[in-house]
């Protein structure tokens, strides 16, 4: 075969095809190399026309109520004793004093006096001292009889007045009712303001205790005149 007729048929059909090859495989490789992705552009907020858009619902909270500050409570006084007592749902309303050594006069109701010894402290306390104060009257008629003669369930919620004097009015709910009591052990132990109301349940010592117990609702400024009733203290 001429030179010339080789070259024409057989060798530039080769070269071609060689070359498109090449440049399929090269294209190939350009398109597989990892393209770094563009972030997505922002939408402009174009709204559509005629479109409103629409708020997200919140939630619309009550106003928050300033709490009611508490009566400030009185600085406790060394010297406070209680002065008076009274229940007036069951017309008690005596004067208290002091209680004495031997046996305890009428028309008055007492205060316990915890007898310790020289450097300790007194177990029973008086109003606003934060511990029990021990109060104790006959069960006479103008005296703590009503709380022995009334159903403990009609004593309980009732209310306890007593004055002190330093002129404070002491207001306390009757919370327990005991029977046939002995010992004055809890009233002694307690860390907590308490009132305690003691009447007798026979003549003489033989004879159990009612003791009706109180907790505290509030204290306020008292007329000194409410707060230093006369006291008349007679023999029984």
């Amino acid at each position: 075969m001429p030179p010339f007729e080789f070259i024409r048929t057989r060798l530039l059909p080769a070269l071609l095809t060689a070359g498109g090859v090449t440049m399929l495989a090269a294209g190939l490789l350009t398109y597989t190399v990892p393209v770094a992705a563009e972030p997505a552009p922002t939408a402009s907020p174009t709204p559509s026309s005629g479109a409103v858009a629409t708020p997200s619902p919140r939630i619309t909270l009550p106003p928050i109520r300033s709490a009611t500050p508490a009566p400030p409570t009185p600085t406790p006084d060394p010297d406070r004793v209680a002065t008076r007592v009274r229940i007036k749902a069951f017309d008690i309303d005596l004067p208290v004093i002091k209680g004495p050594a031997g046996y305890p006069p009428c028309d008055v109701a007492m205060y316990l006096v915890d007898p310790v010894e020289e450097g300790q402290t007194p177990r029973i306390g008086q109003p606003g001292q934060g511990k029990a104060t021990y109060l104790f009257a006959h069960a006479r008629p103008g005296m703590f009889e009503p709380l022995l003669k009334t159903k403990a369930r009609e004593l309980r919620g009732n209310v306890v007045e007593v004055w002190t004097s330093d002129d404070q009015l002491f207001r306390y709910e009757i919370v327990a009712v005991r029977r046939n009591q002995f010992t004055l052990e809890d009233a002694l132990t307690a860390t907590s303001e308490q009132m305690w109301l003691q009447t007798s349940e026979g003549p003489n010592a033989t004879f159990g205790k009612t003791q009706v117990i109180a907790m505290p609702i509030d204290t306020m400024a008292a007329d000194p005149a409410d707060a230093h009733p006369k006291a008349r203290p007679k023999a029984c």
